[in-house]
């Protein structure tokens, strides 16, 4: 094992230095949080591809194959989906308004009164994506160092806070990068071939599986129903992902970068099936679906490329966890701290706000580690934090996006009713239950509307600043105007 730690350690003193370098970088605001919305389409599209596709794209999905067989690949899929949804009917769009958060576009939208309430469901979202790409770092350095989980999940998570509190988004945007290259190698053009092989070919394969592991719709249509509602539809309106589309220089980045970085999703969801399929074929009785990566990583490939495969496994959890990290950290701060403080940031003092920024990621990142060290369930931790965000933020996002006679008081109710009932509803139903999602959605949808349609109209001065932003016609970069060079 001794060459796979080797490139385990060489890529992980890589992270920290692209830090270090990414900290000589950001000097302000805009460098800090969105790499100074200068990110050209090949960054972009690796970089986004790199945070949607974490380590429950990676470990979650292969244990999805061994258990359901090639329709183990629907979670990852509709991730895909719900990227390329944003990027053809969204992402020009939200690129154009130069906001930092969410919340900020909804305050644009509605007038300024949504920006708390949103940014605490946003936050909790954000936290607890965290600390679940976190919690992943406990399979890998288990397989890797046989390491209490503790002492994992540690290691992990401090070298993640490190550099993403040392060079903010150009610290996070380098390592990504790095990190899809390492994902792109280690699992599709390494992983995905040998286990096939090693499998007996796809023939062996369905010879010695039972037919149900080839049918496309095999883990069943309300199973892929609801991935549709958590993950297609969570990837339009979170602040991590958003964060991302805020870093391309054009609305044109945002809209084709995005349409091939969710292209390379849906080829990773099928990927990761396979290799799950195949590894059911080796190792027919494993205690559990979540182990067969590291199972099949661990006893079929040789030294250097076990290494380089459980390197592409560490990178896929620490672009996720790194992105839910700042993206946090921009919420609690921007979001709810300078709210509550009766503080607005102005684009003068934005160069003092980079310690500010840097401070809470700082914060954030100790607050995850804690809480998943105290935390095992990752899937509920994950169940829960797609169902607040889709459950309280979907309705008056899209509703702003694409309802003129939407209001700030619909909004409003619409966060607090969609997510006060999916809390109830999981209370009642379990976690992992499906009704809480549905439920919810339906009462913020009703709530939306009613409330609105019940309310004055939101002020015309309003709208037409909106549509001013909207076209890209509004106020400049909040940031300043960006150094000519692009990436």
């Amino acid at each position: 094992m001794a060459v796979d730690y080797a490139v385990i350690v060489v890529y992980l003193v890589g992270m920290l230095a692209m830090g270090w370098w990414g900290m000589r970088r950001a000097k302000s605001k805009s460098e800090f949080l969105v790499a100074g919305r200068r990110l050209g389409p090949w960054m972009y599209s690796g970089t986004m591809a790199a945070i949607v596709l974490g380590g429950a794209s990676t470990i979650g999905g292969v244990g999805l194959g061994y258990q359901y067989g090639l329709s183990g690949a629907w979670m990852v899929f509709t991730i895909g989906l719900g990227l390329l949804a944003l990027s053809v009917f969204f992402s020009a769009r939200i690129a154009r308004l130069k906001v930092y958060t969410v919340s900020e576009m909804l305050d644009l939208r509605y007038g300024g009164r949504a920006g708390v309430i949103s940014g605490v469901v946003m936050w909790a979202y954000t936290l607890m994506l965290a600390v679940t790409s976190t919690i992943a770092y406990a399979t890998i350095f288990d397989v890797l160092f046989d390491v209490d989980r503790t002492v994992a999940i540690i290691l992990g998570g401090t070298i993640v806070v490190a550099y993403s509190t040392l060079g903010g988004m150009w610290s996070i945007t380098i390592t990504d990068m790095v990190q899809f290259v390492v994902k792109t190698i280690g699992i599709l053009l390494l992983l995905l071939p040998i286990a096939v092989v090693k499998a007996g070919g796809f023939s062996e394969m369905k010879a010695k599986l039972p037919t149900e592991y080839f049918d496309p719709l095999g883990i069943g249509g309300e199973t892929i129903f609801t991935y549709v509602l958590i993950y297609t539809f969570g990837m339009l309106i979170g602040q991590d992902i958003w964060q991302r589309v805020f870093t391309a220089r054009s609305d044109r980045t945002a809209r084709w970068g995005g349409t091939v970085a969710g292209t390379y999703c849906l080829v990773y969801a099928v990927a990761g099936a396979v290799i799950g399929t195949a590894a059911k074929v080796l190792y027919p009785k494993l205690p559990s679906a979540d182990a067969a990566f590291a199972t099949i990583v661990k006893d079929e490939l040789p030294v250097g490329v076990r290494g380089l495969v459980l390197a592409a496994a560490l990178a896929a959890v620490m672009s996720t966890s790194s992105g839910a990290l700042i993206a946090c950290a921009t919420v609690a701060n921007n979001d709810i701290w300078s709210r509550l403080r009766g503080v607005v940031a102005k684009d003068g003092g934005e160069r003092d706000e980079v310690k500010g920024n840097r401070a809470f990621i700082l914060i954030m990142g100790v607050a995850v580690i804690m809480i998943a060290i105290a935390l095992n369930n990752v899937v509920e931790a994950l169940t829960v934090a797609y169902n607040l965000l889709v459950g309280g933020l979907l309705v008056p996002i899209l509703g702003g996006l694409l309802w003129r006679r939407g209001t700030a008081a619909g909004a409003l109710a619409a966060v607090a009713v969609g997510g006060a009932s999916v809390i109830g509803l999981m209370a009642g139903y379990g976690i992992l239950a499906n009704e809480p999602v549905y439920y919810g959605l339906i009462a913020s949808f009703a709530v939306y509307v009613i409330v609105s349609l019940a309310t004055k109209p939101t002020d015309a001065a309003v709208l037409t600043a909106w549509r001013e932003r909207l076209a890209g016609r509004g106020a400049g970069d909040p940031a300043g105007t960006p150094e000519p060079a692009t990436v």
